[in-house]
């Protein structure tokens, strides 16, 4: 598992953290069996560290009337990769950006409110982009495993 790397302790804290971000220390103490400051001191040392990001809201477009989640794989010629990330990291449609191995050298996840918004992102963004060799797009149909906490 990706905790691995992390002592017992830090584990459940992580582990208990992903499920409810919001939690107490001293909830969280409760529960593993330390007390609220010793949990408060773990969590801060977990930030310092880099291995605890952020705390966020996660919402599922899916809920929402309309909302529409694709992806893309999205192969580029090499001189152009960098410039066709940095105008999809403009875009606020899109909510991901992955450099990855293979055929496709970016895979991008995007929400729109619409599919006329989406259609304008594929139209009006992403086959402007230069140096495109292919795109493929997906719609995502439904979420059936989404691991909350775990950046990949």
């Amino acid at each position: 598992m990706f905790l691995d790397g992390l002592d017992d302790l830090d584990q459940k804290i992580v582990e208990l953290l992903i499920q409810n971000a919001r939690m107490s220390y001293s909830d969280i103490g409760q529960q593993i069996g330390i007390s609220r400051v010793a949990v408060k001191m773990r969590v801060q040392a977990l930030e310092q560290k880099g291995i605890i990001e952020e705390y966020t809201t996660i919402i599922n477009p899916q809920k929402i009337s309309g909302a529409i989640s694709c992806y893309f794989e999205i192969e580029t010629k090499p001189d152009a990769l960098m410039e066709t990330a940095l105008r999809l990291k403009e875009n606020s449609t899109v909510t991901q950006i992955y450099r990855v191995t293979g055929k496709s050298k970016l895979h991008v996840h995007a929400v729109a409110s619409s599919s006329e918004e989406m259609e304008q992102l594929i139209h009006g963004t992403i086959d402007q982009l230069p140096g495109i060799v292919e795109c493929s797009t997906n719609v995502i149909l439904s979420r059936i495993k989404d691991i909350k906490g775990l950046r990949l």
